[in-house]
């Protein structure tokens, strides 16, 4: 497998994400108990950098053999 399918795969991986994001934000929005606010800021507050992650991976593998291209400090030896 090479870098750039890899990208596709973490690009794939992150649209589940992305959706589960936008539906808890729209029943956040939605409701005013505080303790499913609280269940619901947690599960956000959970699923944001995997999300984060999955986007800076399938950044970095698109295009990590181009010339002149930042590679991030977070993902070096």
């Amino acid at each position: 497998m090479t870098l750039l399918e890899m990208s596709k795969d973490y690009q794939a991986a992150a649209v589940p994400l992305r959706n589960r994001l936008r539906e808890l934000r729209q029943a956040l929005r939605e409701t005013d108990d505080p303790e499913e606010i609280w269940h619901l800021k947690r599960r956000i507050a959970e699923l944001t950098p995997m999300l984060t992650q999955m986007n800076e991976l399938a950044e970095l593998t698109a295009h990590y053999y181009e010339r002149g291209y930042y590679r991030s400090e977070k993902y070096t030896l």
